[in-house]
């Protein structure tokens, strides 16, 4: 039984989805929030395996409680739900640790399937914003010499290798048994390597040129 959390600032839409998962078998709703802070406190009271977050929250906004929520629930996964396509929500949402990413409207079929496949350890985006991450990824601007791998020491890869996969700087930091703020430190050496600004185009190269293994 996949145990899921829903998050959405409209109670029509809260509803919803209820009535939508309540006629899925294998799926159970756990738990439903209304603002950002009651996700993260219902998270942490259900320990809930999926989470549909809407990303607009109020009080606290859904890209900060998927944030928090990965931070203090790592198997928990987050598969955001909103009805934004603009890139920052996008790329916010990944780099918040969201496992996938879809919008409102999604048929009941796709959405139930999400859930499994998100569960199962599956990344699932939608259609309409799948294009933006192929463009970003094939942004020539982020594309390094042949000497990336050799221009970062053991320690460096081990930390992009973490960061490519969504971990939290707490999270790598944990993993690696360091200091949240060497990993800092670590992570701001890496930007200035590869020559990015965001944890997103890390990863991205990271992904490129397989160092995300």
């Amino acid at each position: 039984m996949i145990r899921v959390l829903l998050c959405d600032d409209q109670e029509v839409v809260r509803e919803g989805l209820r009535t939508i998962l309540g006629t899925a078998p294998g799926i159970q709703v756990v738990g439903v929030a209304a603002d950002g802070a009651e996700a993260v406190e219902l998270a942490e009271k259900h320990r809930p395996d999926v989470v549909l977050m809407d990303l607009n929250m109020p009080v606290l906004t859904g890209v900060e409680a998927t944030r928090r929520i990965r931070e203090k629930l790592t198997t928990v996964k987050v598969l955001a739900l909103t009805t934004y396509e603009a890139d920052e929500w996008l790329f916010d949402a990944i780099r918040a640790g969201a496992s996938g990413y879809l919008l409102k409207g999604t048929p009941r079929a796709n959405l139930i399937k999400a859930i499994e496949g998100t569960y199962a350890g599956q990344t699932y985006v939608d259609s309409n914003v799948a294009g933006k991450l192929f463009n970003h990824i094939a942004d020539p601007s982020v594309v390094p010499d042949s000497t990336l791998a050799s221009s970062l020491n053991e320690r460096e890869r081990d930390v992009l290798r973490l960061l490519a996969r969504g971990l939290t700087n707490a999270q790598i930091a944990d993993r690696l048994c360091l200091s949240e703020g060497t990993i800092r430190n670590y992570v701001s050496t890496l930007y200035e390597k590869l020559g990015v600004t965001d944890r997103t185009r890390a990863a991205v190269i990271a992904l490129k040129h397989g160092l995300a293994d």
